[in-house]
């Protein structure tokens, strides 16, 4: 079987740095599964990483999207499978990393959601009804159908993939969430060892956040948010966080130490909701980053547990 390195938490918890290391140690390369990183232009705000910090280990599906495109699960899947291919056919080690879960668990569950469950027309109508009845109004329609994904998605309250759901039931007949069950019990093709990390002290999380908050204001993200809020940003660009809520700066509506308070806050409730999804899956090998709080010793436990379990040989 194809076999591959999968490195998850939430932001800020330091997954790229650790991927880095590992794919330094097992001769691989890294397929991101970050739903920001894949635009080209956002990068302070999506804490993409640069060349220096690459160290030279090839990365795929960042920077290659212009924020007009709009991108989905369904090429995420297919995208990160060919990525996935090619580097076992280069004889190195996929390293999948990234805090989208719905993307990880879709590529690493063979889900696609592109088949034929799309109707835009439809979409377009959810979507109106949602700027007109507001969205509270499409959940509503959703506990009905699929109870599931209405627990998954009410907390974030995310229009679109609210309405997504309503419309993959109204055009398949059967929900999003029986879909991804059906898939479960469908032999993955490939082998892989999935680690998370996270804080048992979440404050300990919150303060990595806003320290890095902090970083992204110095190393320019006031002047990228302008810059791309100028810019024709498709919808799955716009819901970067970072951008919009610097929005009522600029329109000298708010101080700049209150919109990065507002950022902070936005980060950390991310944070919390990508735990949320990450700890539903019993299969993630669960690394503390404040008990082992420098990416040595991260790396160190990862190749003890690779090694007791010859997860590499044979």
């Amino acid at each position: 079987m194809k076999k591959l390195l999968v490195i998850v938490g939430p932001t800020a918890s330091g997954k790229t740095s650790l991927s880095i290391e590992l794919a330094k140690t097992y001769n691989g390369e890294i397929v991101s599964a970050d739903s920001m990183q894949i635009y080209r232009g956002m990068n302070i705000a999506t804490a993409k990483p640069d060349e220096k910090e690459m160290q030279g280990i090839k990365h795929h599906l960042i920077d290659f999207l212009d924020i007009s495109e709009t991108y989905s699960v369904g090429k995420f899947v297919n995208d990160a499978k060919a990525a996935v291919d090619e580097i076992i056919n280069d004889s190195k080690l996929p390293i999948l990393c990234g805090g989208t879960g719905l993307y990880i668990d879709s590529f690493l569950n063979g889900i696609d959601f592109v088949d034929n469950s799309a109707d835009l027309e439809l979409r377009a109508e959810l979507n109106k009804l949602a700027d007109e009845k507001g969205i509270d109004y499409l959940l509503k329609k959703l506990i009905e159908i699929d109870p599931a994904s209405y627990m998954r998605l009410y907390e974030g309250r995310n229009q679109k993939r609210i309405v997504r759901a309503i419309e993959f039931y109204k055009t398949t007949g059967v929900t999003i969430t029986e879909q991804i069950e059906k898939r479960k019990n469908v032999d993955s093709e490939y082998q892989y060892l999935i680690f998370g990390l996270k804080a048992n002290n979440r404050q300990y999380l919150y303060d990595r956040i806003n320290k890095r908050v902090d970083i992204m204001i110095e190393n320019g993200l006031v002047k990228e948010a302008e810059d791309m809020l100028k810019s024709d940003m498709s919808e799955t660009a716009s819901k970067a966080i970072g951008y919009k809520q610097l929005k009522p700066y600029f329109n000298n509506e708010a101080t700049l130490e209150e919109c990065i308070d507002r950022i902070k806050l936005e980060t950390r409730h991310y944070a919390k909701r990508q735990l949320t999804w990450f700890k539903r899956n019993s299969s993630i090998i669960w690394l503390n980053i404040d008990e082992l709080t420098s990416t040595e010793q991260q790396l160190d436990y990862i190749k003890g547990y690779i090694e007791n379990k010859g997860f590499l040989y044979g």
